[in-house]
């Protein structure tokens, strides 16, 4: 297609969202497995406050073998794994609104449709919950959307190389803040922020006595995520390269060659293995302190190749024989933004809104577990029985009608 093919078509007014039958099944069935995913590393941020989870202390109440088994499952298989896969995503569905940044119309729409998600993703974090990623997101995209035009080559050097340089420079401060010789670890130990009981404690009072007392309290902490999230972007845009670099070079649609699949499987798997082994390992140490001599930390900072171990699996078992198996995670993609924030309301209702039981700061990881575990089910149900009658989830008609500056069709029928 010509750059004079790109301008002669539709123009704003004419565009329309992409057809169900158009939809790319890979994109649908990774996004689904990440949006499934990400409620497992988000509900303890959910359940617990904020400072407790920065800083990894063990949760509130006595934390059982369950509960340790619980943490060690995060860590190891879902935490930054998710992020990083959706992250990949959000960069080939940059492309894949925007075109090519000679299709004037389509960036326009593009802009458009960043714009109106920088608005609900700070609703959502300033009213709902402060560890939202939308904003995040939105603000990526806008600096993103100059580069949707390399070329597939040019996305994978550029992203990966700087992803890779990122996941270097984790794992070396990893390992070495778990090296430090015993008197600066001491030292920066008492410079680090604590998490102390009394303080916990307050906090989870303060989000159990209803509103406004607990969103004044998430409000606060989302101001504060504010700067980090800004600094987050340096991460983020390279992993959207690398995500769209992917796409156009084949290999998230199964066209790449299968030596490259099976490489990225190894390295990725041997990765995931030893991340495994190193974090039982000093999950299971009775007395503290890590026996892996840092590896077991160090190693969470190549998630991005855990992610592309899973990225790979999935696509593996979708090409031979397995589609039936990968294709449960598809409706839950398609509707990846209802579920993101339907994931939200519940949690919230559940531990800290005026109107639910207020479990906030009551529950550990494997009580935590068991309300991920039905919310899972609730989503992989409730996502085909919703597109079978609609097009669209429902909040994805809603951010798209904001979008288009029109009504779109939400009813089945005629495509």
């Amino acid at each position: 297609m010509t750059t004079a093919d790109l301008h002669s078509g539709p123009g704003l007014d004419e565009l329309r969202p992409v057809a169900p039958k158009d939809r790319i099944f890979n994109l649908d069935m990774l996004r689904g497995w990440a949006i499934l995913g990400i409620l497992a590393v988000n509900a303890i941020a959910f359940a617990w406050p904020a400072a407790l989870t920065m800083a990894e202390a063990p949760p509130p109440l006595n934390a059982s073998h369950a509960d340790t088994i619980g943490v060690w499952v995060i860590d190891v298989f879902f935490a930054d794994k998710m992020r990083t896969l959706f992250t990949l995503l959000f960069g080939v569905s940059v492309f894949l609104v925007g075109g090519e940044r000679s299709d004037l119309d389509r960036g326009a729409l593009l802009r458009r449709r960043l714009g109106w998600l920088a608005l609900i993703g700070a609703l959502h974090g300033a009213m709902l919950w402060f560890g939202d990623i939308l904003l995040l997101y939105a603000v990526s995209g806008f600096i993103f959307l100059m580069f949707r035009s390399w070329s597939a080559r040019r996305l994978l050097w550029v992203g990966g190389g700087v992803t890779l340089l990122w996941a270097l420079l984790a794992i070396g401060m990893y390992w070495g803040m778990a090296n430090l010789p015993p008197e600066f670890a001491s030292k920066m130990a008492e410079g680090m922020p604590t998490a102390k009981p009394d303080q916990i404690q307050a906090t989870v009072d303060t989000y159990r006595s209803g509103w406004p007392a607990g969103w004044i309290a998430n409000f606060m902490v989302w101001i504060k995520f504010l700067f980090p999230m800004a600094i987050m972007t340096v991460v983020t845009v390279p992993l959207m390269m690398l995500g769209l670099g992917l796409y156009k070079s084949g290999y998230l649609t199964g066209q790449s060659p299968m030596w490259v699949y099976l490489t990225v499987l190894v390295v990725g798997g041997t990765n995931l293995a030893l991340s495994a082994i190193w974090g039982w390992q000093a999950a299971m140490a009775p007395d503290g302190v890590d026996p892996t001599g840092g590896w077991a930390h160090a190693s969470t900072g190549a998630a991005p190749l855990v992610t592309l171990f899973y990225v790979t699996a999935l696509i593996l078992l979708t090409k031979f024989g397995l589609k039936a198996v990968t294709a449960v995670f598809v409706p839950v993609g398609r509707m990846a933004f209802t579920n993101y924030l339907t994931q939200t309301l519940i949690m919230v209702t559940l531990y800290y809104a005026p109107w639910g039981p207020l479990w906030f700061g009551t529950h550990t990881t494997s009580q935590m577990w068991m309300v991920v575990g039905v919310i899972w089910v609730a989503q992989l149900l409730w996502s085909p029985l919703w597109l079978s009658m609609f097009r669209m989830g429902p909040l994805e008609w809603l951010w798209r009608c904001l979008t288009y500056g029109r009504m779109v069709r939400l009813s089945k029928g005629g495509d």
